[in-house]
């Protein structure tokens, strides 16, 4: 299903500053510029972020004068919608439409018990790894704080989710692993996680956050000390010279290296697990020999390993690995003593799947301009 979306992003020649990505702190100093006390301040902060108002207006604890007097400097806006699409399995996709017209993509997958959001950040992506579509999409600009922390958001508007502290929430999990490499993006992701993570705002347990990288190994220990999230490493091969190939920023910071980050990654010092992703390429990473290499390499770290079938996209080279390779693939590391999945490809008719954000946007994007 395909839908266009009305929720358009606010004029970009709109100069009020928008609440959406301001942390409780500056939204007390914005509003006490304004002359709102402190304590008026801290309920439009849980308006705005656990109990999702979209004006001032719904803000019914607050004064008509000072609801009145609001919006002529504040603003309350989600990055917009310009197509909605979802999928035979039930995942959704929304083509997000920023103020200065460029596009990125967020997905949510529901799951028994469970509501994954896949959020994006970056327009494009720095990296070029070369199983990944996303991947051969250059990098337009790093996504804003409220462009971020906005897409959780918005997701909730779509599901009927507020307040975001009332049970069984369908978004349980968040994933920073859409369009782009979150670690080269790292302040306005720390920034927008630090919102989402409030218990008297977005109110998401650090424990459901996860937080995807390719290998920025600089940034690692620094995002484990500051923000404690979950830790997913898109590893895909077990030698620097397949590696190299399939995620060049290898070249960079090798996997030595990396799994030595991983090693004094903070929360894993506390058993908790770091996941080592895995995409299954055949004859290419997918060898028994391949498998126990991996249980030697991530040997004493808290850990399991996420083995994602290939999703093809047009252009692409490789292909997926048989059912029988993963399953062979999936029981030596499951006998070396670590949880072993196989990610099960979802929406791969609305091009949602891991590794496939991209072409489907640009091409509803483009039918969707005047001549």
């Amino acid at each position: 299903m395909i839908g266009i979306n009305s929720d358009a992003p606010a004029s970009a020649k709109d100069a009020r500053q928008n609440l959406v990505g301001m942390s409780r702190t500056e939204i007390l100093d914005a509003l006490a510029a304004f002359d709102v006390e402190r304590y008026r301040a801290d309920q439009i902060y849980s308006w705005v972020y656990a109990k999702g108002a979209r004006d001032f207006e719904s803000m019914t604890n607050l004064s008509k004068d000072l609801r009145a007097r609001l919006p002529e400097a504040f603003r309350i806006d989600r990055p917009g919608v310009s197509v909605h699409q979802q999928s035979v399995d039930g995942t959704r996709k929304w083509l997000l439409d920023f103020e200065d017209k460029n596009a990125a993509e967020t997905v949510y997958i529901p799951e028994p018990g469970r509501g994954t959001l896949c959020v994006s950040s970056q327009v494009g992506c720095t990296l070029t790894c070369s199983f990944c579509h996303t991947g051969t999409q250059r990098l337009v600009r790093n996504l804003e704080p409220g462009e971020i922390v906005g897409q959780i958001m918005l997701a909730r508007d779509h599901l009927e989710e507020w307040p975001s502290s009332k049970e069984q929430n369908r978004i349980t999990n968040i994933v920073m692993m859409g369009m782009g490499e979150p670690l080269y993006n790292y302040d306005n992701v720390k920034k927008a996680l630090e919102i989402a993570m409030d218990g008297d705002g977005v109110s998401i347990s650090r424990r459901r956050i996860t937080l995807s990288t390719s290998g920025v190994v600089p940034m690692i220990e620094q995002c484990g000390e500051e923000l404690g999230v979950m830790l997913a490493i898109s590893l895909h091969a077990v030698t620097d010279d397949v590696r190299d190939k399939l995620v060049p920023i290898n070249k960079k910071y090798p996997i030595a290296e990396l799994l030595r980050a991983c090693r004094a990654y903070p929360p894993a010092k506390n058993a908790r697990r770091i996941t080592f992703e895995y995409v299954m390429l055949k004859g290419i990473n997918d060898s028994e020999a391949d498998a126990r290499e991996l249980c030697r390499l991530i040997e004493g770290i808290p850990a399991k390993v996420n083995m994602i079938p290939f999703n093809p996209w047009p252009g692409s080279t490789y292909e997926c690995s048989s059912g029988n390779a993963i399953r062979k693939f999936a029981r030596i590391i499951e006998r070396a003593g670590y949880v072993a999945t196989v990610r099960t490809p979802r929406g791969t008719d609305i091009m949602a799947a891991c590794g496939q954000l991209k072409t489907e946007s640009e091409a509803i994007r483009k039918s969707q301009r005047p001549n």
